[in-house]
């Protein structure tokens, strides 16, 4: 057999079996290093636990949380954020390559780092600093230490990770349909739009949310809002379905955490209000997104797991 003929044979497995999420190994690349596995299993793991029970808390119509909130919708929806992530976190494991995660891992960074700081830019709010009961406090402090620990191990891995060799892509091997990407830039620049305003200026934008919050409640919005922002523009930016699979999986399962969450307190939400109609509409959209790719990749022999 020709050398010619081995390596289109060894391209081809190395796509389609193995356990590999994708066929880019054999295209170039960052190899993969162990830590950003690592990070993604643990957070996952965390956040299923955590993402449940504010969740869960939330939908029986009492707050939990590690600050004072007016309300139980918005911590519910980071419970609900987190719990829909993890199985995305889940299957970055399965990688070998950078490129096929970076959509996913990258948000992540930004999410573990945002909330650290969110959370010890309003100290003050905390259940710890509050005085509530105990297991409001306990939850506060593990709360900050947890975040701090994995907010530092994710800068590092991702840090680590770009020091790694990378050998030069060779083009993609699913390139998104033309009429995804206006949709895309749309979708991601809403989030990331809305969460930058609530990070940056959280008493103005949250008027734009229909539903009471504070401050703190306002900037932990925010940085899951830049995050989905940054993994829709950032799948965009990927142009290829069997670079952004994890990404894929978060998506919908984050739209479909939210949704219930929002469903369940809907007597909470002003839907008739501009911001109600345009919380739908991205929210949908988040759905809409990972649902469409998921079934376009699994159009694709090639990308098949």
């Amino acid at each position: 057999m020709s050398d010619g003929a081995q390596t289109g044979e060894e391209t081809e497995e190395s796509g389609g079996t193995g356990g590999s999420i994708g066929p880019s190994v054999a295209a170039g690349g960052r190899e993969l290093t162990p830590g950003v596995a690592m990070l993604a299993t643990a957070v996952a793991v965390i956040s299923i636990v955590v993402g449940a029970l504010l969740a869960g808390v939330s939908l029986t119509g009492h707050v939990f949380g590690a600050w004072k909130s007016p309300g139980p919708l918005s911590t519910g929806l980071v419970g609900a954020a987190m719990l829909g992530v993890s199985p995305g976190l889940l299957m970055i494991g399965r990688a070998r390559v950078w490129e096929e995660v970076r959509t996913l891992v990258l948000p992540l960074a930004i999410v573990l780092v945002g909330l650290l700081t969110v959370t010890l830019l309003n100290a003050g709010t905390l259940q710890a600093a509050q005085g509530g009961s105990l297991v409001l406090v306990m939850f506060s402090l593990g709360w900050i230490a947890v975040l701090g620990v994995l907010g530092v191990f994710a800068v590092v891995c991702v840090a680590w990770q770009y020091l790694r060799p990378a050998v030069p892509l060779q083009g993609r091997t699913a390139p998104l349909p033309g009429w995804t990407k206006p949709l895309l830039a749309v979708l991601g620049s809403a989030w990331f739009g809305i969460g930058a305003g609530l990070l940056a200026v959280p008493r103005f934008w949250a008027g734009f949310v229909p539903w009471s919050l504070n401050r703190p409640d306002a900037q932990a919005l925010g940085v899951w809002a830049v995050a989905l922002g940054v993994g829709v523009l950032g799948a965009l930016a990927e142009d290829d379905l069997s670079r952004i699979r994890p990404a894929l999986l978060a998506l919908p399962g984050a739209a479909i955490g939210v949704a219930v969450v929002l469903g369940v307190r809907a007597a909470d939400v002003d839907w008739t209000s501009g911001p109600g109609l345009s919380l739908i509409t991205m929210v949908g959209g988040l759905l809409l997104a990972g649902v469409t790719g998921r079934r376009l990749a699994s159009r694709r022999p090639a990308l098949r797991p």
